[in-house]
């Protein structure tokens, strides 16, 4: 510990450096910032993001903080380089108690999605997370293809997940909803809570551990601020009730916030989200481990599952070891990431194509400057 704090610097109070270990400073952040110290910068971690302006959590307090011009020139129009809530950063502290950040650290996890708008681009949502709550309502909202989109999400981050069944005081068949998502969700714990009766919190509770960085994510109105302040012991977030036409929750939060509650836990609430698209394949595996399992067994590598001779899968669906509509699910993401990542390919190339533009257009120039005329 006492290296950590040297690392971070030399001459800050003890209690400030003990507030940075509080909010998750450890070994691997203190070993990336070594050089960022060696230029008399603060350590801070990333408690809010709105629009370009963040507040970070430093050993001088909480300050409000801008990326420097640098940073922005070097990061461009990519949004998973600027910082993300989560995120620590390396800053310097100006004359007004704002501050300039000039770094992003290693990102030891990051659950991603693919931008909800027409860019092919990745956007962070929440930054060197430990568990990772999909949090769904048992009532009309709950969708296990929507469950298995999120699984996989947080799955590719490296976060470890657990399911949470909000509203477990409105549903009349809990078993059922438990079991239908456990069948969705192999290897992954289930838990049915409810904040307005106590059941299954103290579950929840024990995934919260002192300097644990948890992160709640779904769909609008499921209960992700009711099961933060829940967590709290008191409203830190605001809540809507449920609408009466349609049985959902409203939704309430407005951004992503990481908030540290009175246990020493790290909770991150975060808006609903309409449209969630994993980034990559790479939680495929993972969130669809009985699929896998299944295609190992098939006679043929290359088999799609469609009536090949031999295919497990198929065996395994007719046998009903294996729910039909958990393989068109996989096929379904594997179609969007293979998509994705034929996008993120064509657009490479293009960049590629115009930063050469760029360096011949600058040779022929030089050329003509020296020699009065192009080669």
């Amino acid at each position: 510990m006492n290296a950590e704090r040297l690392t971070i610097a030399s001459s800050a109070p003890a209690e400030g450096l003990d507030r940075l270990v509080a909010f998750g400073w450890g070994e691997p952040f203190a070993a990336a910032f070594h050089a960022q110290a060696a230029l008399g910068r603060l350590a801070g971690r990333v408690v809010v993001e709105d629009r370009g302006r963040y507040l970070v959590e430093t050993s001088a307090g909480e300050l409000s903080a801008t990326v420097s011009g640098r940073f922005r020139f070097e990061a461009g129009a990519d949004p998973a380089g600027y910082p993300a809530v989560g995120d620590w950063v390396a800053l310097d502290r100006r004359d007004d108690d704002g501050a300039i950040i000039h770094a992003v650290l290693p990102r030891r996890t990051a659950i991603i999605r693919r931008d909800p708008g027409l860019r092919t681009a990745a956007q962070v949502l929440a930054a060197n997370v430990d568990v990772g709550l999909v949090v769904t309502s048992l009532n009309r909202d709950f969708n296990l293809r929507r469950l298995e989109r999120y699984l996989a999400v947080v799955w590719d981050s490296g976060a470890e997940p657990v399911v949470v069944l909000s509203k477990a005081d409105l549903a009349e068949d809990v078993a059922g909803f438990r079991a239908a998502a456990e069948a969705v969700a192999p290897g992954v714990p289930v838990l049915a809570v409810s904040a307005v009766d106590g059941r299954g919190m103290a579950d929840v509770h024990s995934w919260c551990a002192p300097r644990t960085t948890v992160v709640a994510i779904g769909s609008s109105g499921v209960g992700k601020s009711t099961l933060v302040n829940a967590l709290a012991g008191r409203q830190l977030q605001p809540v809507s009730a449920i609408r009466l036409d349609d049985d959902r929750g409203r939704h309430t939060t407005r951004r992503r916030h990481l908030l540290r509650l009175p246990d020493g836990a790290l909770v991150l609430d975060t808006p609903g989200m309409r449209e969630l698209a994993p980034w990559d394949a790479d939680g495929l595996a993972a969130s669809f481990a009985d699929v896998e399992a299944a295609a190992a067994n098939c006679r043929f590598a290359d088999c799609r599952h469609e009536g090949e001779p031999g295919c497990a899968v198929t065996a395994a669906i007719v046998s009903g070891e294996l729910d039909a509509a958990r393989l068109e699910a996989h096929r379904k993401l594997a179609r969007e990431a293979a998509h994705l990542e034929r996008r993120q390919d064509a657009l490479a190339r293009i960049e590629e194509r115009s930063r050469w533009k760029v360096i011949h257009k600058s040779v022929r120039r030089q050329m003509k400057d020296r020699y009065g005329e192009a080669p």
